[in-house]
């Protein structure tokens, strides 16, 4: 409490010369379930003409309609391809675009949205403040229901009330306002044990369903190889990204404060190319009482090349279909050498394209796609997408003649500093938290309990997601990683830094510096770090204790390393048998460590 006083006092002294505009005055009314969309868009507008603006929010709950809502078109990174949603037309609820200092003020309401809508947009805009406001939707994306009973040829399931569902010609069908779920994808979570697993929605398609309840429903058929138990809640969603909870694009100063993000269809925040961004207080968790254990369709946070600083601090994560934070680059394929100084580029991954990976003014790097070397940098003269798949870029100055077909390019001004702290992620089936920038990268203070699969991953690659790019100073200090990677067996190492560059190049690493220190560890198994093609890696005075969570697999390599230099393992407490290390393509200058870790070549 102490905390937000005087972040509210703070916030007054920065507003003291704001206009505020009550939506009330645009015939905004809370707890009348109106909709408040069109209101609220003239709210909006009205902030056009101020220099600083508050839009203030009666504490209540105000619903949001896509009939009147602004419909716009956007290309997302991560989310859909052309077959999945060939037509990139969203309505959003909140559109914020070309504004400045503008403040959005809850007071503590709850914005109800209502078919499949982006809850906000901010498009080109500086100096925005979203606080104290909770985001719901009145029909979730996800569907969940709990399992009752169940036998090798039927299951009882209890559904949520929030998830709507009718039975027709005896089949169960999810339903919302305004679509059906076609494309089902299916994680069992266990809320006693805080966990999740992968699971499948087949032999509920092709049983025989029958309401015996109002909200209950047998099924029968064949479910001999359904691995549940009394009590999981079985969740179901649409595998297609045709929404996002919300969407920060090309604007810069972005604070959230205190925002309870409930729901979120889609995947989740996502910012793209936008500077600068605070996240303070924000909570991806189903609402509490709700009875829901599933806040986000995909990740929590989602920041595809973004630059200047990234600060997530005091936040929770609870319940997602993905990665709570993902902070990545795209890399673009060279499919044409036009000219000395003009290249073709192509969008390669199904879910990422359309969208304006290159201006002028910025700085690339060329890689090699296989081997992830950087060989040159060079600054984009002009760009131009040519298709949705397609950009034509000119080069200031002509590109090094080792510059091939085949070969990507990376955006390295869109590159941002991270900072994640005093956070807790917890119920996610994959992984914690996603890095790979090349500027600084601070995670500590954090709790990662129970991550599906590793609870920090640093990648990079131009084979596959396309997501970039190298890391050069990374520092993972004084966090709790407890009982993660039960999902990704038997490589389920806490963390995992692992490049995918398939061909190594002698004397080529393509992460740098990355620091593990003072943290507690809490596992259940033998795998604790993993690294490749990593040059400078420390795992200095952390503490890593033994847990009875799960029963240990087969014995492995507590480390394992392939092709890394540098490395430095020492100071560091083992409340567990003595633990083991690989080596691959090292040898003894690359590695020192504490005389009791015994070596494996």
């Amino acid at each position: 409490m102490k905390r937000f006083l005087i972040y509210l006092l703070l916030g007054g002294s920065l507003n003291l010369n704001a206009q505020t505009i009550e939506v009330a005055t645009f015939g905004v009314v809370p707890n009348s379930f109106a909709d408040a969309t069109e209101g609220v868009k003239k709210a909006i507008e009205a902030s056009k003409d101020q220099e600083r603006t508050i839009i203030n929010f009666p504490k209540g709950r105000y619903d949001f309609w896509p009939d009147q809502a602004t419909e716009a078109n956007y290309y997302i990174s991560n989310t859909s391809s052309e077959k999945e949603f060939p037509v990139k037309k969203q309505r959003i609820g909140l559109f914020l675009k070309g504004l400045k200092n503008v403040t959005i003020e809850g007071n503590g309401s709850e914005f109800v949205f209502h078919g499949k809508m982006i809850t906000w947009v901010l498009d080109n805009s500086e100096n925005i403040s979203i606080q104290n406001l909770a985001i719901n939707y009145e029909r979730p994306g996800m569907s969940e229901m709990t399992i009752k009973e169940l036998t090798p040829t039927s299951v009882i399931a209890s559904i949520h009330p929030d998830s709507k569902f009718a039975i027709i010609n005896n089949k169960l069908e999810w339903y919302g306002e305004k679509w059906v779920t076609r494309n089902y994808h299916a994680i069992l979570v266990r809320p006693a044990d805080g966990t999740m697993f992968y699971s499948k929605w087949d032999p509920f398609l092709t049983s025989k369903a029958e309401k015996i309840d109002p909200n209950t429903v047998k099924f029968t058929g064949d479910f001999s190889k359904f691995r549940a138990r009394p009590n999981d809640v079985l969740t179901v969603r649409d595998t297609y990204r045709d929404y996002v909870g919300a969407f920060n694009y090309r604007s810069k100063n972005i604070r959230l404060q205190n925002v309870h993000m409930n729901s979120m269809h889609g995947l989740g925040i996502v910012s793209q190319f936008s500077e600068n961004l605070t996240y303070d207080s924000v909570y991806v968790e189903p609402e509490k009482g709700s009875g829901r254990v599933i806040a986000s369709s995909a990740d929590g946070m989602h920041f595809s090349g973004c630059k200047g600083q990234i600060t997530i601090s005091n936040c929770r994560f609870n319940g997602m279909h993905d990665d709570p934070v993902n902070v990545h680059g795209t890399h673009l394929r060279v499919t044409e050498v036009v000219s000395a100084t003009t290249l073709k580029l192509r969008f390669m991954h199904h879910q990422s394209y359309g969208f304006d990976a290159f201006i002028p003014g910025d700085t690339v790097a060329y890689l090699h796609s296989n081997s992830l070397q950087i060989f040159a940098q060079g600054v984009i003269k002009s760009a131009k997408l040519i298709s949705e798949r397609e950009m034509l870029v000119e080069m200031q100055k002509p590109f090094s003649a080792e510059l091939k077909p085949g070969d990507a390019l990376e955006n390295v001004t869109w590159t941002p500093s991270v900072t994640i702290k005093n956070s807790r992620f917890e119920r996610t089936i994959s992984r914690g938290t996603l890095i790979t920038t090349r500027r600084k990268v601070l995670i500590e203070n954090n709790v990662y309990y129970r991550t599906g699969m590793h609870a920090i991953l640093i990648e990079n690659d131009a084979e596959g997601w396309y997501e970039s790019g190298p890391v050069n100073d990374v520092t993972i200090r004084n966090n709790q990683f407890i009982e993660c990677g039960f999902n990704s067996a038997p490589n389920n190492y806490v963390i995992n830094i692992n490049p995918q560059n398939h061909q190594l190049v002698p004397g080529y690493y393509v992460h740098k510096n990355i620091r593990i220190e003072n943290n507690t560890f809490k596992v259940y198994d033998y795998p604790l770090l993993s690294a490749r093609s990593t040059k400078g890696l420390s795992f200095i005075n952390n503490k890593v204790e033994q847990s009875d969570f799960m029963p240990k697999g087969n014995a492995r390599p507590a480390f394992n390393l392939i092709a890394c230099t540098g490395v430095v393992i020492k100071g560091n407490k083992f409340d567990i048998e003595k633990p083991t290390i690989k080596l691959d393509k090292m040898d003894g200058k690359d590695f020192k460590s504490d005389s009791f870790i015994t070596h494996k070549k």
